[in-house]
């Protein structure tokens, strides 16, 4: 029987798993939906139990797809999954502390200033190629170590999302170059090593994972694993990696001019570059593949500001909210809307921005609202796009994927409003039919630069809206500056409400 492939992604709002054969054929999904499996203690707080989550969705996608295989031979198993995360564990691996998730939590502010301060910008932005931000793992650790002592000494090992699992299933201690270089200020890039002096003061005695490429085998399922997945024993695991880059590859985002736009929970962008490059307001990070490097953004919220404005007002369906707001004119009759509902990632890199709404009058309608979200977050994309197309390395090809393509209206507003063209792939799986491409190259099957993308639509922009959308898009860039000091009075009330 021809070997099948399994690759799982853990996402926010849900984890996938797809089954395919090394053409890419879909054999078989599985789909574990997790709408409230992030929890939020507190503003700017943002965790997830990775024991029961992560671990739990994938022995019970495993289970689905190797039943699915029906005797077929699984030559190989990736797992991608958000981040870069924290995932703190014991000596039995079990976690001592919920996981601390990537860029949206914001609680480490005063350790990264700290960083930044003692390694100073520009070095960090040299070895690196990243600024210290959310984003980053290092000061998470560092804000454990410090506000939750006990919990720091009863750590042993470091994990993200992809490598936890990693763990869970085949007992090695590994992590993914891309998301080691995510792992700010812990990874130097060039070298494509940790860097000991910063990584030894940050993260004190816990060991530091050996370092594999996301294809790369690094264990076989053991015994243990076999049991609470049905994977057979000795099934190849690669290493994996951050779900953003896993989708990528799934759509061919491979050749440096290619850009992934990531539809989801949050906006994502990956640039596949010629080398190294770096600047203060991106993420400048290693790739997938050996000699490879990307550069990435990412937007706090996109697809959650959507779903907080369907519960807001009664939770009417997504399709009506669409079909309303696609009979609102471009502007939405003069409404402007800054989406940092929870800080902002790229490019400001501010945990206490809060999201505006300006304009507001009494004729406005669910329908300009839920419109003005989408020019909102288009606006975003905007901004990040000006930044990551340069001459240096310009964006040739501009590929969009996820959830929020479907429909046409939020994709073919970012198009008006960027004046960009995007592809949009017949086949938008996500981020776990890249883990079955990263599994068939680690098992041998397929050579390391197969595409297996369907071409799709093609989504132009209208010309005839440009004016509109260009003064706009001049407010929205100054709307942030002119009601910043308000709104970091309004985010100091909300998380010290006695202050």
């Amino acid at each position: 029987m021809e070997p099948l492939l399994i690759g799982i992604d853990l996402g926010t709002g849900s984890s996938k798993g797809v089954l395919t054969d090394a053409q890419g054929t879909v054999v078989a999904t599985a789909v574990r939906p997790r709408p409230r499996s992030m929890s939020l203690p507190r503003p700017g707080w943002a965790e997830v139990d990775a024991e029961a989550v992560w671990w739990g969705d994938v022995t019970s996608i495993a289970a689905e797809l190797g039943a699915a295989a029906q005797g077929a031979p699984i030559a190989a198993v990736c797992v991608s999954g958000v981040g870069p995360c924290l995932v703190l564990c014991d000596e039995q691996d079990i976690p001592v502390r919920p996981a601390i998730l990537y860029g949206i939590d914001m609680r480490a502010t005063a350790e990264i200033d700290e960083l930044t301060d003692r390694y100073s910008a520009d070095e960090v932005l040299r070895r690196g190629g990243t600024p210290i931000t959310s984003q980053a793992v290092g000061p998470k650790a560092l804000w454990v170590r410090r506000h939750e002592p006990q919990v720091w000494a009863n750590a042993r090992r470091w994990y993200n999302s992809s490598s936890y699992v990693v763990r869970k299933l085949t007992g090695e201690y590994v992590l993914d170059h891309h998301t080691a270089s995510q792992s700010v200020p812990l990874y130097d890039i060039e070298a494509r090593d940790w860097h000991r002096p910063w990584y030894d003061e940050i993260m004190a005695d816990l060991p530091a994972p050996r370092l594999a490429w996301s294809s790369e085998v690094v264990g076989a399922v053991t015994p243990a694993a076999a049991e609470a997945t049905g994977l057979p024993v000795g099934t190849p695991v690669c290493a994996g990696t951050v779900d953003a880059w896993a989708e990528s590859v799934s759509v061919g985002v491979r050749r440096p001019g290619d850009l992934m736009l990531m539809y989801g929970s949050t906006m994502f962008f990956v640039q596949q570059l010629e080398g190294v490059a770096r600047h203060p307001q991106l993420w400048n990070t290693a790739g997938v593949a050996p000699d490879t490097y990307c550069l990435a953004a990412g937007m706090a919220t996109s697809g959650s500001l959507t779903s907080w404005l369907r519960d807001l007002v009664g939770e009417v369906p997504f399709e009506t909210l669409v079909a309303e707001a696609a009979q609102v004119p471009a502007g939405s009759d003069g409404l402007l809307m800054l989406p940092y509902f929870a800080g902002e990632r790229s490019p400001i890199f501010d945990p206490d921005a809060r999201g505006v709404i300006a304009g507001l009058t009494l004729r406005h309608g669910r329908g300009h609202l839920f419109r003005a979200v989408y020019e909102g977050i288009a606006f975003g994309i905007r901004q990040i796009l000006e930044l990551l197309d340069t001459p240096e390395n310009p964006v040739r090809r501009l590929v969009a994927v996820g959830g929020g393509t479907q429909g046409g209206l939020w994709t073919k507003i970012v198009s008006d409003v960027t004046g960009r063209e995007q592809e949009v792939p017949t086949v938008t799986i996500g981020a776990s039919y890249g883990d079955a491409l990263l599994a068939a190259v680690g098992a041998g099957l397929v050579p390391p630069d197969t595409d297996w993308t369907r071409p799709g639509q093609v989504v132009r922009p209208d010309l005839s809206v440009r004016d509109t959308y260009d003064t706009l898009y001049a407010g929205y860039t100054s709307l942030y500056t002119d009601t910043r000091a308000q709104v970091h009075t309004l985010a100091a009330l909300q998380t010290n409400p006695t202050a």
